[in-house]
């Protein structure tokens, strides 16, 4: 009888024992992980993508200490199908409840850069999405798309910084990567009594009334973004019933950069102070069907800067410029700045070095609408160095020479000059010819009407009149 091997026969007993004690420990050890954050919200959103978490409690980022919330994890719903209003407001109070003892403006709470994540989905709202009643900043919501509902108030924007009282409430929020179909009944975003906004990266659709809509507060800063009432590339056949405005500046201080408005009635509006819009490409509706690319229209105190701009076959109008400066800009399709008088006041304004191309049909550059009243008070005012083609050049400066034999010499200014029927500042010299000998003539400035500078001598001579004029008078 063959003595029985018990090692061989236990190895591969043992060898399952291990394997399940491995298993075991492997299980346990995994489990150990498995409340993080970031895999507790994965198990969470397979979830939700059944639509069967809408009831369940929204998990707590207390332990991992977390300060990203995911709107699946609140029963939102990415597909759109359903309403997800509730879900991403919830979302929002959480991440505004967050404890936290630091500050930004003094009572301002500081978030720690919380974020509202909206994981690439498609949202369906039905009410704006406000920020809670709670002085708060340093929170971004990013990530996906929101659209408004059939029943989305027209009053209403998609996503609303509008504290319940007059105080500034909000500072350094972030709206990022969003794309807003306002679905034409309402507008995108509206930032009230806020500091520090930054809208970045954010593609705005289907307004109403703006696309978006700053109104008091400091410093929001729009950059990197597209904004249009109908989504088009130009040619629209339905352009002339564009309405809406891109955006609209009702505060001081605030920055356009970068971005592209490409349908609304009116691109950007202007009602405040000490604004600056820098590389706005505006092609909303065209200056021949009623439409705007940039209104200021803040009468007085305008105090404007538009830098680098495009304007495609729309144009800029602005009321009473006080302190604007328009330059580096390029006016396309007889797109060209309009000077309209609310109290006849021109000061401090600055068109300059500017590229304007059209289709010789003579339209002026920059033209007057005096249709309330004519500009009666000028003053440093400087149009010059813009190249123009196919459009009438006009300017506050005026160069020109003249020859003549005999004893009177006119230049004519009336077709260059902006302002009617004005000229502040006249240089001139009278240049002889050799062959006159040792003749001295005297010779004075004798009209200055209609753009038109008279010189006259005593001597009948031949000379040439070199002159050079200004409109404005210039700050000493």
């Amino acid at each position: 009888m063959n003595p029985t091997n018990y090692a061989y026969t236990f190895r591969p007993f043992l060898g399952f024992v291990y394997a399940i004690i491995i298993t075991a420990f492997v299980t346990v050890s995994e489990s150990s992980y498995s409340t993080s954050y970031e895999d507790h919200h994965f198990m969470r959103r397979v979830d939700n993508y059944r639509y069967n978490s809408l009831s369940s409690a929204p998990p707590s980022t207390a332990m991992s200490g977390s300060r990203v919330y995911h709107v699946v994890a609140y029963g939102a719903d990415p597909t759109g199908e359903s309403d997800s209003t509730e879900a991403i407001e919830k979302a929002i109070f959480d991440a505004f409840e967050y404890p936290t003892d630091g500050h930004l403006m003094k009572g301002i709470l500081d978030l720690g850069g919380s974020q509202l994540h909206l994981d690439g989905g498609t949202y369906k709202i039905s009410r704006p999405l406000r920020l809670p009643d709670i002085p708060a900043g340093n929170f971004m919501i990013h990530g996906g798309s929101l659209r408004a509902s059939e029943s989305f108030p027209s009053n209403g924007h998609l996503i609303e910084l509008r504290p319940s009282s007059p105080a500034v409430m909000y500072e350094y929020i972030t709206l990022k990567d969003l794309m807003l179909n306002c679905n034409f009944r309402g507008g995108g975003i509206a930032i009230i009594n806020s500091l520090r906004t930054t809208v970045d990266n954010c593609y705005i659709s289907h307004f109403m009334s703006e696309g978006i809509v700053i109104e008091g507060g400091h410093e929001s800063y729009i950059r990197n973004s597209f904004i249009g009432q109908h989504i088009n590339v130009g040619g629209d056949r339905g352009e002339k019933d564009f309405s809406g405005i891109g955006v609209k500046i009702m505060g001081n201080d605030n920055l356009l950069r970068d971005i592209v408005i490409y349908s609304a009635e009116i691109g950007v509006m202007v009602l405040g102070q000490a604004n600056v819009m820098m590389g706005v490409h505006c092609y909303n509706k065209a200056r021949a069907l009623g439409g705007i690319g940039i209104y200021v229209k803040e009468p007085g105190f305008t105090q404007t800067r538009i830098v680098n701009c495009y304007l495609d076959y729309t144009g800029v109008v602005v009321e009473d410029p006080v302190q604007v400066h328009i330059t580096g800009c390029f006016f396309l399709g007889n797109a060209l700045v309009v000077l309209k008088s609310i109290g006849g006041v021109i000061s401090g304004l600055n068109i300059v070095d500017n590229m304007f191309s059209g289709d010789y049909t003579g339209v002026r550059i920059v033209e007057l609408d005096e249709s309330m009243t004519p500009f009666t008070r000028i003053d440093q005012v400087v149009v010059d160095r813009n190249n123009v083609r196919g459009m009438v050049v006009k300017s506050t400066v005026g160069r020109g020479s003249t020859r003549a034999n005999g004893t009177t010499w006119t230049v004519d200014f009336s077709s260059l000059l902006l302002f009617p029927n004005l000229i502040k500042n006249v240089v001139y010299s009278l240049e002889m010819e050799q062959s006159q000998g040792q003749v001295f003539p005297n010779h004075v400035l004798t009209n200055l009407t209609h753009n038109r500078v008279t010189v006259r001598s005593n001597l009948a001579i031949a000379a040439t009149l070199h002159v050079q004029v200004h409109q404005t008078t210039y700050a000493l």
